[in-house]
């Protein structure tokens, strides 16, 4: 059973999808999202620096855009992804980018929604000074328990060792200095705000504004959502996880833990993938893992779809 994931912010650098133009029609299919979001993503993923990358308004949409241009190439559509794929779902953001695979609304819908996403919660960071942080190591319920006296949430709980907490600048310092017991390492995110907390509460509004009246279809392949880990069967209640999301922690540990209870044996990260493969190494054994970093990868990942997906002999 393969199952395709798309991730979330953090996972771009400077210049990520420049191979990627290079293959027949992607630029043109880049230039048509820009356009219909007014953001240049062929300038952001090839010629921005870091810093330009990093600010949320920009990071969100390049990132949906990345994942829906590389899932693409290996599923033109939605049909493609029902036949091949036994479940999706995305990162946080990257769950616009599953939402899209799923069939439940389309490309564009996706990056309309994903560009009023990256804006409201660029103005709710700007609010307060606050960040995140991924901790490694340690017990979950220790470390849970040590962000909360710390006044931290714990913001995405991605299983295999890996907790993200977010907070104020000062709570996360406060962190730096008092490590929970077992933890081993904080290493502080290229995000610029507290996401899936209370800080985003202003984004979450917008985002109901926005997603009102939306026209969306059930998914044609199961969707996991990052609530809980269950797969959602209703387009409706995806769009309605979608925006309350975005001040809740990310359970990333549960929707592996889902994958495993389908029956995983395969798993394509789209681009700028490498994240959740790593975290899917060590949580999911055994399981066939593939990150689609450039079109260099694609080959690779037609053959583990051929060996994987649905209807995989």
């Amino acid at each position: 059973m393969l199952v395709l994931v798309a991730p979330g912010q953090g996972a771009q650098t400077p210049g990520f999808l420049t191979p990627w133009l290079e293959l027949p029609g992607a630029e043109d299919r880049l230039r048509a999202w820009s356009a219909a979001i007014d953001l240049d993503l062929v300038h952001y993923g090839t010629d921005a620096d870091a810093d330009e990358i990093r600010d949320t308004a920009v990071a969100q949409p390049l990132l949906v855009a990345a994942a829906l241009l590389s899932a693409r190439q290996l599923f033109p559509t939605t049909g493609d992804v029902a036949r091949e794929v036994g479940a999706t779902a995305g990162h946080s953001v990257g769950e616009l980018a599953a939402t899209a695979l799923a069939g439940v609304v389309s490309d564009d819908t996706a990056l309309g929604l994903v560009r009023a996403r990256g804006l409201a919660m660029a103005e709710a960071a700007a609010i307060t000074a606050t960040g995140m942080s991924a901790l490694l190591g340690g017990d979950p319920d220790t470390t849970v328990a040590h962000l909360e006296k710390l006044g931290l949430t714990p913001a995405n709980v991605n299983g295999a060792g890996q907790i993200v907490a977010a907070g104020t600048l000062e709570q996360l310092a406060a962190l730096e200095a008092d490590k929970p017991e077992g933890v081993r390492k904080v290493v502080a995110l290229k995000v610029a705000g507290a996401f899936h907390t209370h800080h985003m509460a202003p984004a979450v509004a917008k985002l109901e504004v926005a997603t009102a009246g939306l026209d969306v279809a059930d998914p044609a392949v199961p969707y996991v959502s990052n609530r809980d880990g269950q797969a959602v069967t209703t387009g409706a209640e995806i769009v309605t996880r979608l925006v309350g999301q975005v001040a809740n922690p990310v359970r990333w540990d549960l929707c592996m833990e889902t994958f495993q209870e389908r029956g995983v044996t395969a798993l394509i990260e789209l681009c700028p993938g490498g994240t959740l493969t790593g975290l899917a190494k060590r949580a999911l054994p055994g399981v066939k893992t593939l990150a689609l970093k450039t079109p260099d990868h694609l080959d690779a990942a037609r053959t583990l779809i051929a060996e994987h997906s649905s209807t995989a002999e």
